[in-house]
């Protein structure tokens, strides 16, 4: 499998009740699909994967797997601490029927890059799905070494990676040491879509696509169809979107904006709030924006 266009990091609905929302699942599923957008993925970062009980992970991947329909790839995140339980949870989700697994690295304890190795290796060997790598340093205190993806991407059903580590030369060093396997480097960074398929990349995995899938999916297209001031002015436009990510804790930030968009995400899970005061007036102000310029024809989110 090749993970190739914008990818949306999907964020999961909740109740008011903070249990997981399957109705308005089904509907931001069929909305970013219908959207253009290229795969979903479910059970990342914004995903709140961290928070959610294996069982109800199975439960979400179900019904995002009915509701896709085949349309576009479904990737699932099972990355966990423990090898063992990464496993258990990457054969659950083949058994739903998803097409890849997206695999955090292991975080609170920072392996070395030789148990990072074993690590994946082993995952590997137990699944049969497509293994995306997720690199986020900052969520799990460990980095990927170029050395160490150029090893993995040598694994068959190792696919791809995913770099949120928001460095630029990461992408760089992962496209130019993996250009000679058949391995998907994309962004996990929402700046760096459009530079990430100049340098090689195949895409992205886009947070930012959860409001505005539209606009985010027109930097992929521009940029395939050679119009790459159209890409820029897209990249461009996303900014206001993630200038109101500092105001509060992930993902308020986003399922609040997508509920005022117009899809009720509903909240995030505690310990993290719900967005109130002048985090909450900001947000409304870059909602309204965005709607006006959409509302003129400047571009459709």
């Amino acid at each position: 499998m090749n993970f190739n266009g914008i990818i949306s990091a999907m964020v999961t609905p909740m109740t008011k009740d903070q249990e997981v929302n399957e109705a308005v699942s089904r509907q931001l599923t069929d909305h970013l699909i219908r959207s253009g957008i290229h795969g979903i993925f479910i059970l990342g970062t914004n995903g709140e994967f961290h928070v959610l009980t294996p069982e109800e992970k199975v439960t979400l991947a179900r019904c995002v797997v009915d509701e896709v329909k085949g349309r576009v790839p479904v990737i699932v995140g099972t990355g966990a601490n423990s090898t063992k339980e990464t496993i258990e949870m990457s054969l659950k989700m083949e058994e739903e029927g998803v097409d890849a697994l997206s695999v955090i690295t292991p975080y609170f304890i920072a392996p070395t890059q030789k148990e990072i190795v074993q690590h994946y290796e082993r995952i590997a060997v137990s699944t049969i799905l497509p293994i995306l790598i997720y690199n986020i340093p900052s969520r799990t205190g460990v980095d990927l070494e170029e050395e160490t993806v150029a090893e993995l991407a040598k694994i068959p059903n190792i696919a791809g990676i995913k770099d949120s580590s928001g460095r630029f030369e990461n992408i760089k060093q992962y496209i130019k040491v993996t250009q000679k396997e058949d391995f998907s480097v994309l962004a996990g960074t929402d700046s760096l879509i459009l530079s990430t398929l100049q340098a090689g990349g195949t895409g992205a995995i886009a947070s930012t696509s959860n409001m505005l899938p539209e606009l985010v999916v027109s930097i992929y297209n521009s940029w395939k169809e050679g119009n790459e001031e159209e890409a820029r002015r897209a990249q461009d436009n996303l900014q206001p979107l993630r200038d109101t990510f500092g105001y509060g804790t992930l993902p308020s930030v986003l399922k609040k904006a997508v509920e005022l968009y117009g899809i009720p995400v509903g909240p995030p899970r505690a310990p993290v709030s719900e967005l109130n005061g002048e985090a909450l007036e900001k947000v409304k102000e870059m909602v309204a924006y965005y709607k006006g310029v959409s509302a003129e024809g400047v571009f459709r989110g």
